[in-house]
C-alpha cells in the first residue's frame, strides 16, 4: 500500500489550492506595475500561508505591493471562488 501524499492529507484537513495575483511597483521604476503569481495549499478565509508570504514580501522585497487578488477552490466542489482586488496595508 502506498502512503498518501502530504498534500492530499492537507486537503483532507481543509486546505485548498489558493492562487494570488500580486501587483507591485517595480523598485527601479516605481511608476510601473508588475505582477507575480503565488500558488499554494492554504486555508480560506484567513489564508495564513499567503499572509506569511506577504509579510515576508514586505520585509525582504523592495517592490511595494499595490494590490492582491485571491482565488481559492471551493471546499465542496471544483468551482473557484475569487475575491476582488484589495489594496494592501
Amino acid at each position: 500500500m502506498v502512503p498518501a501524499s502530504p498534500d492530499f492529507l492537507r486537503q483532507l484537513e481543509g486546505y485548498r489550492l489558493t492562487t494570488a495575483e500580486i501587483t507591485y511597483h517595480r523598485p527601479d521604476h516605481p511608476a510601473f506595475l508588475q505582477q507575480f503569481i503565488w500558488q499554494e495549499l492554504d486555508l480560506a478565509p484567513q489564508f495564513p500561508a499567503l499572509q506569511r508570504f506577504l509579510d515576508f514580501w514586505e520585509a525582504k522585497i523592495e517592490g511595494k505591493i499595490h494590490s492582491v487578488r485571491v482565488a481559492s477552490t471551493a471546499s465542496s466542489s471544483r468551482r473557484s471562488s475569487s475575491s476582488s482586488a484589495v489594496p494592501t496595508r
